[in-house]
């Protein structure tokens, strides 16, 4: 298999001009995916609802101690070791990126005393990608008071207050000074991607906080690459300085609506192909102008199961999804042949789940699919994720009124001004009342399945994210080792 993953990794990477080079001056395209749902969970990704720390917290008052820190220690151990890492290897890929929680090193009550065990986490899962010869990207995706209105902040909150308190920043950055000088020298770390989708409403705090990020890092670490995200989830560039960071790939997300469920089919016109470049050229333009290496740290489309389609008989539905999934397919491949075009680096979101997105998904067979199977049904038909529940119709009589009594008392002219200003009035009050509000009653009934469970039964719960406890995606591997076997090094600029 041509790639890095054929190749010993003995130097660590760094930036020249437009590419990303190794020690020998060889050109490295990153490709891997995102190890979503480990050490910075989300709901869609296991089937909780609401923040992270509020379904921890719901499992915590329903399991007691130790039987709590058993079941979620053994979770983190299962759900990514070296069959994992061996398995992402055999598809060619040679990049794991690994969003982390900044929750497993502090305590909210005991700030910037950092803790041990959130770093031999992170040693865990570097040493099952070093035995398989896989770089690593660091990502801090979750933050003290969030850095974005999202439920992958883990602030439960839909207002990033990050911005607002350099306590938070100050607390991120120490953090990240300290990663850095462990993993110093590393040649498996790629490199820091120091903020996962940013959402700044004044664009200043974000500026000013990559400069002092930037040189915390490179005063124990002056070698390895950071991955600047932009601001607003990672898609505006607008307001960076015009000078780039030294050594620094920058990044953006290109996630299509068209792979949505809910939202326009993909079908390949010519059309849609050209607006799927100029939404990727629309967020590139920064690195373009500026002759800069490109990273698309996520992107990729959500997929549709039977129980999600259409249809009167099980094999109806069954042909619905096969439909609906190869449009989301064909416009996965349109989205890396642009790529390719210009030796994009990319990762993929994401590598596991419980069947959405990933290259992996837990059998539904297993103890933990089959034990949160009506809760999850109820989520779907409750709307309470945005991932995981396109279909509203079962609510709608509820929200619709209310919506629209909610819009009459707020002038036309002031809907807009509530950021991120792309989002709807509609979609900020689905966010505030169904995603934070009623997600968080809802995780206290999810935890209480779990009421009762013997350390067996957890063991088993937990277990069933073991890589031979689930489904491969096989269609998305495929389309996935046929793009790494194009060749992710480059020598002497030519594949």
């Amino acid at each position: 298999m041509n790639g890095c993953t054929a190749k010993t990794i003995n130097s660590v990477l760094r930036i020249n001009g437009t590419r990303i080079v190794d020690g020998d001056g060889n050109q490295v395209i990153l490709k891997g995916a995102g190890l979503g749902g480990h050490l910075n969970m989300e709901n869609f990704i296991t089937g909780y609802s609401g923040a992270e720390f509020e379904h921890r917290k719901a499992m915590l008052s329903v399991l007691g101690r130790e039987k709590y820190e058993y079941f979620f220690n053994q979770f983190l151990d299962y759900f990514f070791r070296d069959a994992d890492a061996k398995f992402f290897a055999s598809l060619g890929l040679n990049c794991v990126r690994i969003p982390f929680n900044y929750r497993h090193f502090e305590d909210d009550l005991n700030p910037g005393v950092l803790k041990e065990s959130g770093f031999s986490l992170l040693d865990r899962v570097v040493r099952h990608c070093t035995n398989n010869n896989l770089y690593v990207i660091f990502d801090l995706h979750a933050v003290p008071g969030g850095q974005n209105q999202d439920w992958h902040s883990d602030a439960g909150l839909n207002r990033a207050l990050f911005w607002e308190f350099k306590e938070f920043q100050d607390r991120a950055i120490n953090l990240w000074t300290k990663i850095a000088s462990r993993y110093r020298g590393n040649p498996f770390v790629a490199g820091y991607n120091p903020l996962n989708e940013p959402a700044d409403p004044e664009h200043a705090n974000l500026i000013d906080f990559y400069a002092r990020v930037e040189k915390a890092i490179r005063a124990v670490d002056p070698e390895h690459i950071l991955f600047i995200d932009g601001n607003t989830y990672a898609m505006d560039f607008s307001q960076f300085p015009d000078t780039p960071l030294p050594n620094a790939v920058y990044a953006c997300h290109d996630y299509s609506m068209m792979g949505f469920p809910g939202q326009e089919a993909y079908f390949g016109t010519a059309a849609q192909k050209e607006k799927l470049r100029k939404s990727f050229e629309r967020k590139v333009g920064f690195m373009r102008k500026r002759n800069l290496p490109i990273w698309n740290g996520e992107f990729g489309p959500v997929y549709a199961s039977p129980a999600d389609s259409t249809g009167a008989t099980p094999a109806q539905r069954e042909a619905s999804a096969a439909v609906t999934n190869s449009q989301r397919f064909a416009l996965l491949q349109e989205q890396l042949a642009i790529y390719s075009e210009t030796q994009v680096s990319w990762s993929i979101w994401l590598y596991k789940d419980i069947g959405y997105q990933g290259m992996t998904y837990v059998c539904p067979e297993t103890p933990y699919m089959r034990l949160i199977a009506p809760f999850l049904e109820k989520k779907k038909r409750l709307g309470l994720d945005f991932w995981g529940s396109a279909d509203k119709e079962a609510v709608r009589h509820v929200y619709e009124p209310f919506v629209r009594a909610l819009k009459e008392m707020v002038p036309e002219h002031l809907r807009g001004k509530r950021y991120p200003p792309q989002w709807s009035f509609e979609r900020h009050v689905e966010r505030s009342v169904r995603e934070c509000l009623l997600s968080e009653y809802l995780g206290w009934e999810m935890a209480e399945l779990f009421e009762g469970k013997s350390m067996h039964d957890l063991d088993e719960l937990a277990g069933s994210f073991k890589f031979e406890n689930c489904v491969l995606r096989e269609e998305l591997n495929d389309i996935l080792r046929k793009d790494a076997g194009r060749g992710e090094i480059v020598r002497n600029g030519k594949l």
